[in-house]
């Protein structure tokens, strides 16, 4: 090639154009919703379970755990071997107390059941609205795994917490 070929022309300055980052979107797609879908029926469940409950005793009074077995549950091997409540003592009964509208006698029964079956319940609701708008509602691109994630930790550092109040105070 000849040299005058290889100039550059000052009018044709090469320029940086922008590199268009990829959107990221909460959109989600057929199978997510039929997961929200399934979350949500799974929740309606877990409620409708804690309404067949009866969590009152003979005498009128709340219950304050062991509600579970009337599901066809067997008893709790933690309670019976050691005397004393397994981490998850209650919660069946608190979800029971709570659907009754027993405010008190469910955070009696496990505070942290009560605070877990109130967070279920936003969540069931969640899951079908986000089904419904086809997004995840409230919830910002890439971050869902992280709450769903630190919810879990959350409730799982709560109810040892309680546990281990429940073994060294009492109820």
């Amino acid at each position: 090639m000849p040299p005058e070929n290889n100039r550059m022309d000052p009018d044709r300055i090469p320029t940086a154009r922008p590199v268009a980052r990829p959107v990221r979107t909460n959109r989600v797609g057929r199978t997510a919703r039929a997961g929200l879908v399934a979350v949500a029926v799974a929740l309606a469940g877990v409620f409708a379970a804690a309404g067949r409950i009866d969590p009152y005793g003979p005498d009128g009074a709340p219950r304050t755990m062991a509600t579970h077995t009337q599901l066809g549950l067997a008893p709790c091997n933690f309670a019976d071997w050691t005397g004393k409540p397994c981490p998850s003592c209650g919660m069946t009964t608190s979800f029971a107390l709570l659907v009754r509208g027993d405010l008190g006698a469910s955070l009696r029964a496990n505070w942290v059941g009560t605070l877990l079956a109130v967070t279920w319940a936003v969540a069931l609701v969640w899951a079908v609205a986000s089904g419904l708008a086809g997004r995840l509602l409230l919830v910002r691109p890439g971050r869902g795994e992280l709450l769903l994630t630190a919810a879990v930790g959350l409730f799982l550092v709560l109810m040892l917490g309680r546990w281990v109040g429940v073994l060294l105070i009492g109820n």
